[in-house]
């Protein structure tokens, strides 16, 4: 154990007797786990936030949403036009039918509940009004009528002191409504908006409920949602019907335009994630006698999408650290070169310690343990490195775009959100010291072999 430790020393210090040949010698190893570290950072932080965005959605939601088509037939005057897509009732009806809970079913219809797989919730939303108005502020935004189901479905909370709607408000078609976050920051700035009235168009609601912020805006959730939930307003969805009638009307310059959309939205919510896929394809089908081509219709599934997105995560994170990897590689080479150098330069000391009773296996231990301590130390280095830079592009990127000169790169908000992944430190870390040893067991085999006659004659 003695001599273990003496070949240790020996070797540690060796590498203090040439600090700055070190240093260089360490420094691919250095650069190589802290890009490793920084990428896998950038990386993970990203996928955690994709997948927190679409995790928000509903992991055993299915959004069947009405979409414009390209081409769309319409009713048209002189200064009108009116265009007629997207679900309708006897979809709704349909999918109730077959899809849908037993007590989503209308009484009154004498609807069967069909067999095989069923949701556990089932509810529609309808978009009515085009302008909120109180006081003097108005705001285009987007307004919906829909159930009380909503809030548990698409995990909407609601502010402490409101409430969200309720099945007496569907049932008397109450005036009231809930509104998001952004709403109620745009005209209830410095009060409390709970109680107090909103105008939709011609309509007067009492806000309920304010929404809790959801993180979705400028995200991938408002891809998939096709708006930002914060500028929502909710209201019951028998209101809408009987205030607003089926068609939504935009008026532009002198003209006016209009979509006759039933249904806007449909959230179908599976009992678990298991049957997600499969009722996701049911509710396709029964769309489908109705749209054969689903131009007008679109269904998102955000448990398929949240399996994609986390493939797709993958390959990048591979790809990312195989290129940091690169860095590691060519700190091996330097590795080498330096220690291949340091066998011509220390032949004469080799030759002696051959002399003096020291083996072939005691010459390659001593060189290894250089190698590996050039390593290990470049390792811990670009660990504390890569920490600190991923932990300061959260802020430092923000600062930089603050700059008028920066600012125009990207539009929107854009933030980095790195977050460290504990395996990519010790991997790291791992590979480092690996790549020492792998590339200093050459040069170590080489200054091994030399006779020690030859080494002692060596100038």
């Amino acid at each position: 154990m003695t001599f273990v430790f003496e070949i240790i020393r020996l070797g540690i210090k060796n590498l203090g007797l040439h600090k700055l040949r070190s240093t260089l010698t360490s420094l691919g190893i250095i650069l190589g786990v802290a890009a490793v570290i920084i990428v896998v950072s950038i990386g993970e932080g990203n996928k955690q936030s994709t997948l927190r965005q679409i995790t928000d959605l509903g992991a055993t939601n299915i959004i069947i949403r009405s979409q414009k088509p390209p081409a769309t037939q319409s009713a048209s005057t002189r200064n009108t036009s009116v265009v007629e897509y997207g679900l309708t009732r006897l979809d709704l009806k349909r999918l109730q039918e077959f899809v849908g809970p037993s007590a989503d079913l209308d009484a009154t219809s004498g609807a069967v509940p069909g067999p095989g797989l069923r949701g556990k919730h089932l509810v529609p939303l309808k978009a009515v009004g085009s302008e909120i108005r109180r006081r003097n502020e108005r705001t285009i935004s987007q307004v919906f009528g829909t159930t009380p189901d909503l809030s548990r479905t698409a995990n909407l909370s609601v502010r402490p002191g409101g409430r969200y709607l309720v099945d007496a408000d569907i049932e008397g078609s109450a005036p009231v409504a809930v509104i998001g976050s952004e709403i109620a920051d745009t005209f209830f700035r410095l009060e409390d908006p709970v109680g107090k009235d909103l105008r939709v168009d011609s309509q007067v609601f009492k806000v309920v409920g304010v929404l809790e912020p959801i993180g979705l805006a400028g995200g991938a959730g408002v891809a998939l949602v096709g708006r930002d939930i914060n500028k929502d307003v909710h209201i019951p969805i028998s209101s809408a019907k009987q205030n607003f009638g089926d068609i939504v009307v935009r008026r532009t310059s002198g003209s006016f335009s209009g979509e006759d959309v039933k249904i806007s939205e449909i959230y179908l919510q599976a009992e678990n994630t298991d049957e997600v896929i499969d009722l996701a394809r049911l509710a396709t089908r029964i769309l489908e006698i109705e749209h054969p081509t689903l131009r007008d219709v679109q269904v998102i599934v955000p448990w398929e999408l949240l399996q994609n997105a986390k493939r797709t995560m993958l390959i990048w994170n591979i790809m990312l650290v195989s290129v940091a990897a690169i860095s590691l590689l060519v700190g091996g080479i330097g590795i080498m070169n330096i220690m291949l150098a340091s066998v011509v330069e220390r032949t004469r000391e080799i030759g002696i310690r051959r002399a003096l009773g020291a083996t072939r296996n005691h010459i390659i231990a001593q060189f290894l343990v250089e190698t590996g301590s050039i390593s290990s130390l470049g390792g811990i280095l670009g660990i504390a490195l890569g920490v600190g830079i991923s932990f300061g592009l959260g802020s430092f990127v923000p600062w930089l775009l603050s700059f008028p000169a920066f600012r125009d790169l990207v539009e929107g908000e854009f933030k980095i959100e790195p977050v460290i992944a504990p395996w990519s430190i010790w991997s790291s870390l791992l590979v480092a010291v690996s790549v020492g040893l792998i590339f200093g067991i050459y040069p170590a085999i080489i200054a091994s072999r030399k006779d020690p006659i030859d080494a002692l004659r060596h100038d």
